[in-house]
């Protein structure tokens, strides 16, 4: 990453109130982005757009970003260099429980942004952060590349591949006789400190570790990919910074660990389990109400390894190492500005050296 091309940026986060809204916004303040945000409110206590000062940091505009008008007012407000859409209903179980905001909110949100980036004559780069979920699972061994098909069994999982679509339109219908460059980012199982939404795995798992309570998995065996927050953050960063100069790299990019993340949600716990030292932890399966999800999903990441020179940082078991040292800290309530500031920087020494 480089700190001289952040210098005096104008960057534009929808979602910025989120988890990794949170991480990615205080990230770019300390490279000198001039960052505003477009969100709703933070929608969890505590939460940790709040946990970090960030209100105060910078801008927010608190709306819809199905909300047209009020999108455009925000852009033409802070005219920026650089738009990163991560506004999202971002959880598969929702989805069921309400499939119309996961689509409208999913689709015609992604509709709305870039109908006011392409009225926004400031903008050179766009890039929208999907999910790994946007691929037509064939639920096969094999990882997925950025040319396999759209797809998605569930609500969730298919509003992310319709806005793959829509942005893909948006590419070929209105941008490819400007001056800017559009691209989507897709990475899915992010984990890290500061993450309280509901119904998320690691989440659960810690609530239950701090509170001395049973663990209960609904999908126990299922294969997974789980990287730490900063690591596909660094891949918007390092993407964003290549796609300024060269409108060749538009499209989709993957940013997924290596293999060596991957395990099951069963041994996740176990070695969550252990990393906190609550032995006397019990990790149950739900047999209540199921519903379809994935078994096993792997993303191919080449693309962003050769031109990029991107790549997983941190193993599974410093992955969870830092989860466990950034939840402990903020039960001890320490300064959780500084925490996270002090993981960012350890992670840029281990990009700065490999």
């Amino acid at each position: 990453m480089k700190q001289t091309f952040w210098q005096g940026k104008k960057v534009l986060i929808t979602g910025n109130t989120g988890f990794k809204g949170s991480w990615l916004s205080l990230w770019l303040t300390k490279l000198g982005a001039e960052v505003a945000g477009y969100s709703l409110q933070p929608n969890t206590d505590p939460n940790l757009f709040n946990l970090l000062g960030l209100e105060k940091r910078y801008p927010t505009t608190y709306g819809d970003i199905r909300d047209t008008e009020c999108l455009k007012t925000a852009m033409n407000d802070h005219q920026p260099d650089i738009v990163l859409h991560l506004a999202a209903q971002a959880l598969v179980r929702p989805s069921y429980a309400d499939p119309v905001t996961t689509f409208s909110t999913n689709i015609m949100g992604t509709v709305s942004v870039l109908e006011a980036v392409r009225q926004q004559e400031s903008v050179k780069v766009f890039i929208n952060v999907t999910s790994d979920k946007c691929y037509d699972n064939k639920e096969w061994i094999w990882p997925y590349r950025e040319s396999d098909s759209m797809g998605g069994y569930d609500p969730y999982s298919a509003s992310k591949g319709c806005s793959e679509l829509v942005t893909s339109a948006y590419i070929n219908s209105f941008f490819s006789a400007r001056e800017i460059t559009i691209a989507s980012a897709r990475a899915g199982n992010v984990v890290g400190g500061g993450d309280w939404s509901v119904d998320r795995l690691v989440p659960d798992i810690l609530g239950a570790l701090s509170e001395s309570r049973d663990i209960v998995l609904r999908n126990p065996h299922a294969i997974r990919p789980w990287q730490h927050v900063l690591e596909p953050i660094a891949g918007y960063i390092l993407l964003a910074e290549a796609l300024w100069d060269n409108k060749d790299l538009s499209g989709g990019w993957n940013f997924g660990p290596s293999y060596s993340g991957e395990m099951t949600v069963n041994d996740l716990a176990f070695k969550m389990v252990s990393f906190w030292g609550g032995d006397q932890t019990h990790v149950l399966h739900d047999t209540g109400e199921t519903f379809h999800e994935a078994s096993i999903l792997r993303l191919d990441s080449t693309k962003a390894r050769s031109m990029l020179n991107w790549k997983s940082r941190l193993s599974t078991d410093e992955t969870i190492a830092w989860i466990v040292e950034w939840t402990r800290a903020f039960h001890r309530e320490e300064n959780m500005l500084r925490v996270t500031l002090e993981q960012i920087e350890k992670y840029e020494k281990l990009s700065a050296h490999s």
